[in-house]
């Protein structure tokens, strides 16, 4: 191995420990898809897949941010470079990903169409990604009426269904860039035709700024100008804040250049457009045969012959090269290269410079992956690899102001009555004003942040990039994303909703991952966390009682009723989750306080402050609570979700919703190990703590004693002994909740459906192992059954933690009621083989994973690519819901290589 290489990029990454690092600079911060979200949607009705459709997208300038097929952006979101594509058959040139609306789709928005990050690096000298272009018109009609004629029992149709891709008619288009220095972009673009005749192909890389001119609050407008001078195809482009860059453009394509400005007239009916070429013009230009609708400055086509036009240099604030292949043969490939350099540009662009860049960032990509587990297997390798990749593609620049988007602008229309009332959506926070890079669920479905689903990012991500990891944990926790209140903005659809509180968690994984912990990092995020604690404790837990009201917390639809809304009659939902999370929030916190108290003891009185917080949500959990009775149900050995109210008479009605879910697990979450150094670097905490066993002696039964020859040992755990081994036989039970790829959301003895009394109604619900059969939360998501990975995760780790404090002496049947007992340690071992197989072949070379979708074929064209899910099948393990999930599912590279 190349010790020098190997070093690079680590060199790299340590010399950008801040966002605003040179290396970070450029990355793949271009959203997958900006229509259909929140930040662009102006609509009186909140509609936001109906106010900005996909058709409007290309004709219409964003607001906030921009989209495209594998691109690339600056930090800052002003100057993006992307991919089109045409084959000569399309309607419109293919300028970003095609998908269906929440409306449009059988199970919710979903996307169709083929694409995978196969590489990359942290600091994003190295990024790959393949693009899979049908040769045949795209369907975008039939997919839509295949899925209009689908209902929820069916499966969701997919491009592979339409016949488009038959024969394998289609182009893999492989984008990669290697960066020769912070600001040098070195970008190979390769298409190969893996169908059975010629076919031809035309390739467009697109430069663009973000419109920020058009909305009356900045009048500055950035210019780029296309020219072919001194016998250079270049762009160069202007702007206030990145300064220039020039594009080197290889070969002699055609510059076509236009304006990101809205096509009023064809969009509106307008009587005119505020310029005379618009965001639309290249595509009408090259499908529609316009040569009017922008400026083109020509180049050699691939015959040699010139095209029509004057080669005076075209200015406006989009541009593109075509490159057109008359006749791509079977087999055959075609590359063109591209070389964006800050300045005036490269002296020698496409010179050798470029080639060894290339060699080299690729090498320094292979050798930074093997270094993170030198003795694992190549095809384990390969699914740690592609799952870091796809991590680190999820990155985006997110901006939106919700002041300036409640009010709306002053050159645009005004916003209508709906955005001033209390009720508009995200009315109460508009204090939230985002500009920053931030790791997103998907980078299709979820191009938007979600708190919960972040926080388990990071763990990966402190795998590669520990130095992101941090700053993404205490983004979210800063003044201009944080309420004043202490919440945590949950995702844009509703900032105001509640995940679950895992940052903690999260931060205690992000700074244990580090060889030199970083003090500084746990003290920032934990005097955060206190107001995000206090929230919680003021707004979910009003009356006292230490029974929480979460709301749905990231579950979606895992209840009978949805919990996200209030309950009639007065009635009132104490969860069993929502309990169990806040315990485990407030042994996390003890923990980072204790580990902060080692070196200053003022934390020492705040550790004992949390150690009493779990106490009282341990015991309100057993015994009593708001209703006077407890979330542990004895006679199942089970929680359960609560509903109560008070009656006028001054007494409390309540039943348990008896349905066995993910949410009776949650309690194996909250447990902590309180180590021999506590006891000996901490007095005032130990005095503390037995003070209060000697006062309370009823509370005893949530901490287990160890005395050992190294020290005395302790273990706090929402659940004792006996409850935990009922509670894990249930969750080990292949008749429950235990699947061949890990623990299902819902216990399959609820397969046949249950009926179910809460709050004076009937409801019925059932383990549905796949899709959602339920429209809540727009059918997308199923908490009914399917593998979630976060929640596996977490549940690898509070086995893990059982198995450390009892030394390998705690044992359980698995599965249950086989006689074969294991190790709480090799129960986390096996759970967390489980899960890994679902991305590894099985005897007959296929990965669970793929399911019955076209992965699965014999084609090595689509077995080599993983897909990784948003959730799996609870029987088959068929990945689910949104395709490229590498934000929470990429924890399969921690669990490869623990």
């Amino acid at each position: 191995m190349n010790e020098q290489r190997q070093r690079t990029e680590r060199l790299r990454l340590a010399a950008s420990d801040s966002p605003d690092a040179p290396w970070r600079l450029w990355g793949p911060y271009l959203a997958g898809r900006q229509w259909g979200t929140v930040r662009e949607d102006y609509s009186a009705s909140g509609d936001a897949w109906t106010s900005f459709p996909f058709d409007h997208a290309r004709a219409r300038a964003y607001r906030w941010g921009e989209d495209g097929i594998a691109g690339i952006c600056d930090v800052h979101g002003f100057l993006n470079l992307g991919l089109a594509l045409w084959n000569g058959r399309d309607p419109i040139l293919k300028e970003r990903y095609f998908g269906l609306t929440n409306n449009e789709g059988n199970h919710g928005e979903d996307a169709k169409e083929y694409w995978w990050v196969t590489d990359g690096t942290p600091t994003h000298s190295w990024m790959k990604v393949l693009y899979r272009y049908p040769q045949a018109e795209f369907p975008y009609a039939e997919l839509r009426e295949l899925a209009a004629s689908a209902g929820r029992e069916s499966r969701e149709p997919e491009l592979s269904d339409t016949g488009a891709l038959d024969e394998n008619r289609f182009f893999d288009v492989e984008i990669a860039y290697a960066k020769a220095g912070p600001s040098d972009v070195c970008v190979e673009i390769t298409a190969t035709n893996h169908g059975p005749d010629p076919a031809p192909l035309h390739l467009l890389p697109q430069l663009w700024f973000r419109n920020t001119w058009a909305w009356g609050r900045d009048e500055r407008k950035p210019s780029l100008t296309a020219s072919t001078a001194d016998g250079w195809h270049r762009i160069v482009t202007e702007h206030g804040k990145l300064g220039r860059y020039t594009l080197h453009v290889g070969g002699s394509p055609t510059l076509l250049v236009t304006d990101n400005e809205t096509n009023e007239v064809a969009l509106f009916g307008a009587a005119a457009n505020p310029t005379e070429y618009t965001k639309d013009g290249i595509d009408r230009h090259v499908v529609g045969g316009d040569a009017t609708s922008c400026q083109a400055v020509p180049g050699a086509t691939t015959s040699g012959t010139r095209t029509t036009g004057t080669r005076t240099p075209a200015t406006g604030t989009k541009a593109a090269a075509w490159y057109s292949f008359d006749a791509v043969a079977p087999g055959e490939s075609v590359s063109i290269r591209l070389r964006l350099v800050e300045g005036d540009g490269h002296v020698d662009a496409f010179g050798p410079s470029f080639q060894s860049t290339v060699d080299a960032r690729r090498a320094e990509a292979d050798e930074f992956h093997h270094d993170l587990a030198p003795d694992a297997d190549p095809v384990r390798a390969a699914v740690s690899r592609r799952a870091l990749a796809g991590l680190m593609w999820t990155k985006q620049h997110y901006r939106f102001r919700t002041r300036e988007w409640l009010d709306g602008d002053p050159a645009q229309p005004a916003a209508p009555g709906s955005r001033r009332s209390p009720a508009a959506r995200n009315s109460h926070w508009r204090h939230f004003d985002c500009a920053d890079v931030i790791s997103m669920p998907d980078e299709w479905e979820y191009p938007w942040f979600a708190a919960w689903d972040l926080a388990f990012h990071t763990v990966p991500f402190a795998m590669v990039d520990p130095a992101f990891a941090k700053e993404q944990l205490l983004l979210l926790c800063r003044e201009w994303l944080m309420h004043p209140n202490g919440q945590i903005p949950a995702y844009e659809w509703e900032f105001g909703d509640v995940n679950p509180p895992v940052h903690a968690w999260a931060a205690l994984q992000v700074y244990r991952a580090e060889e030199n912990p970083d003090r500084k990092f746990l003290a920032k995020i934990f005097h955060k966390l206190l107001l995000n604690f206090s929230w919680w404790v003021n707004r979910k837990d009003a009356d006292g009682s230490y029974l929480f009201e979460g709301g749905f917390l990231g579950m979606d639809n895992i209840g009978p009723v949805n919990r996200s809304e209030p309950m009639l009659g007065q009635w009132r939902l104490e969860q069993s989750d929502a309990t169990s999370w806040m315990a485990a929030y407030s042994l996390h916190l003890m923990q980072i306080a204790l580990e902060l108290a080692r070196h200053d003891e003022a934390y020492e009185d705040v550790a004992t402050k949390f150690v009493e917080h779990f106490l009282g949500i341990a015991e309100a959990f057993t015994q009593f609570g708001s209703d006077g009775g407890g979330i542990w149900d004895e006679a199942d050995g089970f929680c359960y979700d609560m509903v109560s109210r008070r009656l006028p008479d001054g007494t409390v009605q309540s039943h348990p919703v008896r349905v066995r879910s993910m949410v009776g697990l949650i309690p194996l979450l909250a447990s902590a190990v309180l180590e021999p150094w506590v006891f000996e670097e901490l007095p005032s905490f130990t005095r503390r703590l037995d003070h209060l066993m000697a006062r309370r002696p009823e509370l005893v039964q949530f901490l287990t004693w160890q005395d050992r020859p190294d020290g005395r040992r302790n273990l706090l755990s929402l659940l004792d002994d006996r409850k935990l081994r009922l509670v894990l036989a249930r969750m080990l039970d292949e008749g429950e909740f235990l699947s061949p790829h890990g623990i299902r959301s819902m216990s399959v003895a609820h397969r046949e459906g249950m009926e179910v009394h809460v709050a004076d109604q009937q409801h019925r619900i059932g383990y549905e192992p796949g899709e959602s059969r339920t429209p809540m939360f727009g059918g997308n998501s199923n908490w009914r059954g399917p593998v979630w990975f976060p929640t596996n995760a977490l549940l690898v780790e509070a086995l893990r933690t059982v198995d450390s404090f009892h030394d390998g002496q705690f044992r359980v049947e698995l599965p249950t009621r086989s006689e074969r007992e294991v190790t709480a340690g090799q129960a986390a071992d096996e759970l967390a083989r489980r899960l890994v197989s679902l991305f590894l072949p099985d005897h007959d070379g296929r990965r669970p994973a793929d399911g019955k979708r076209v992965e699965s074929t014999d084609s090595p064209l689509w077995r080599e690519h993983i897909t990784f899910s948003e959730y799996f099948d609870g029987d088959t393990g068929e990945g689910l819901g949104a395709t490229h999930q590498t934000g929470w599912t990429a924890l399969v590279a921690g669990l490869l290589h623990p």
